[in-house]
């Protein structure tokens, strides 16, 4: 252990897993605190965090490595759906401390037991079909189109508390990744650090239910995760980790732009009726 502390060469490449993703955390919130709630959803859903996070797993892991923690990451995808319904639902009566405690100790309960569910690719698509199916429908009482217009200028200290969280996760990652396993790998790669700093920004600044809805339209977009995570679980091996990766952001790119034009369809009609 001494002797990896002293290695400069393990140095810089945690000074360059922390800056990777630092920056590409940072940038996606400043995007989704600049939105509205819809586009702030497709945003946030992307793999930001969770993408840097796999991006450290494969400098480390071998391609089968990779496969399979990608069981614990589709599982805990469909996790943090439920933990983004329970911060919108706490959030419309509530502040942000009871409100996000309560989604976490959702998503720790969700992430610890989800072993029992997530031994194969097809548990966890029956699992995310399952739960997708309701925390999308749950979650349309808390839309609030057209009422919610979240945007908030960032200050130095958001930026400089939310790189503080951002790096303590990667170093977290980083220290842990061979002695939890491949599955909790991939869990662990998805904990909700960038979703999370948006509701807190949000919240504080414009109120509950303003990072409410942004929480509820990240239910539809989180598919579009889970479609990229599975394509990554089969094609890692076969055609090399990050030629799958590639595959897999095309994946979760397109789903969301084809949620935005869906949506943009169904607006002008609905603001005629």
């Amino acid at each position: 252990m001494s002797a990896l502390l002293s290695d400069p060469v393990f140095w810089s490449s945690l000074a360059l897993k922390i800056a990777i993703t630092v920056s590409i955390t940072v940038a996606a919130s400043v995007l989704v605190e600049r939105s509205g709630p819809f586009i702030g959803a497709l945003i946030a859903s992307l793999p930001t965090a969770g993408g840097a996070a796999l991006i450290i797993l494969a400098m480390e892991h071998t391609p089968a490595f990779i496969a399979q923690s990608m069981i614990g990451s589709m599982v805990v995808d469909a996790v943090c759906a439920v933990y983004a319904l329970t911060y919108a639902a706490l959030a419309q009566r509530h502040g942000l401390l009871v409100s996000l405690c309560g989604a976490m100790a959702v998503w720790f309960a969700g992430a610890l037991g989800s072993r029992l569910i997530g031994r194969t690719a097809n548990t966890a698509l029956l699992f995310d079909i399952v739960v997708f199916s309701i925390t999308i429908l749950a979650a349309r009482r808390f839309l609030g189109d057209g009422k919610i217009k979240p945007h908030v200028d960032l200050t130095g200290r958001d930026v400089v508390w939310r790189m503080a969280v951002v790096t303590l996760c990667v170093l977290i990652v980083t220290g842990l990744s061979t002695s939890i396993g491949s599955y909790f790998s991939g869990v662990f790669a998805f904990f909700p650090v960038a979703m999370s700093s948006f509701f807190i920004i949000l919240h504080t600044r414009l109120g509950g239910p303003a990072a409410a809805s942004v929480a509820a339209h990240v239910q539809a977009p989180l598919v579009g995760l889970f479609l990229s995570l599975y394509a990554v679980h089969h094609l890692a091996e076969p055609i090399g980790v990050w030629w799958s990766y590639g595959v897999g952001l095309a994946i979760g790119i397109s789903w969301n732009g084809a949620l935005w034009l869906w949506k943009r369809q169904r607006t002008p009609g609905a603001q005629q009726a």
